[in-house]
Order: C-alpha cells, then sequence, then structure tokens
C-alpha cells in the first residue's frame, strides 16, 4: 500500500509564497534593467547595498541580501572591471574586501533608481490601500532571525 502524504496546503504556506512573489518581482525588474544596463540581479543588490549603506564588505552584502558569498563576489567583481565599484581591504580586518562606488557607479544608481521607483508605484497602485498593512507585515517578518 502507498503511504499517503500528510496534509498540507502549499499555496497557503507562508514561506513558499513569500518565496514565488520575491522571484516573480525580482524577475519583472531585473527584465528592466538588464535590457537597458546589461546588469544581474546580484549585481543590482550589491550597487544597491553599496549605493546606500556605509561601509560595506562582501560579507556584510552577502548577510544583508541573502545571497551566496561566491555570487556576491563575482558580482562585484564584474561590477569593478566595469568601473562602478572599487574594492580595499579593509584598515581593521585585512580578511575584509570593502565596496566603494565611483563615480560611474553613482550616475548608474542614478539612471537605475528611476526604474525602481516605477516599479514600485505600479505595485502600489495593485495594491491600494492594503500597502501599508503589507509593508507592516513584512516589518515583522524582517525581524526573524534565519
Amino acid at each position: 500500500m502507498q503511504p499517503t502524504v500528510p496534509g498540507f496546503d502549499l499555496e497557503r504556506y507562508l514561506p513558499y509564497r513569500l518565496t514565488v512573489i520575491s522571484g516573480r518581482l525580482s524577475a519583472g525588474l531585473a527584465k528592466q534593467y538588464k535590457a537597458r544596463f546589461g546588469i544581474s540581479i546580484a549585481e543590482w543588490r550589491v550597487l544597491l547595498n553599496v549605493g546606500y549603506t556605509q561601509d560595506l564588505s562582501i560579507r556584510d552584502i552577502e548577510a544583508r541580501v541573502n545571497l551566496e558569498k561566491s555570487k556576491v563576489s563575482r558580482a562585484a567583481s564584474k561590477l569593478e572591471d566595469r568601473g562602478y565599484l572599487t574594492k580595499h581591504v579593509d584598515d581593521k580586518d585585512k580578511r575584509l574586501l570593502k565596496l566603494t562606488l565611483t563615480d560611474d557607479g553613482i550616475e548608474l544608481l542614478g539612471e537605475l533608481i528611476p526604474i525602481a521607483q516605477a516599479f514600485h508605484a505600479q505595485l502600489d497602485a495593485k495594491l491600494g490601500e492594503n500597502i501599508d498593512a503589507l509593508q507592516e507585515s513584512l516589518d515583522l517578518l524582517m525581524e526573524i532571525e534565519p
């Protein structure tokens, strides 16, 4: 006799739904910036974090955006090769590589941010009056430690 699978509503399972939604949103936005600027999702995440958070290392970005260190390192190297950021060894901990945007990186972010803002405005419009409740719920979920 074949064992039966325990009852489980995958379609209402929050971690699953958040993962699927996150992937869809990332892919939707990525289509726009990849087509115009040729950058990947990992490169986008590195650029944003370096641009809007002070004194970040590759390890810091890995923890912030939940990307493997190798993906963050490759993205940072590609961005460095294209002249968008520089890497330098941390003064206090020689094992850490700190990242800084170049002028070209700042200029690129200046072109990318309006795309992100327009994408966000579309989401706001779709969610309407539910946006504040969703943001509050997401704030609570962001407090959960891995």
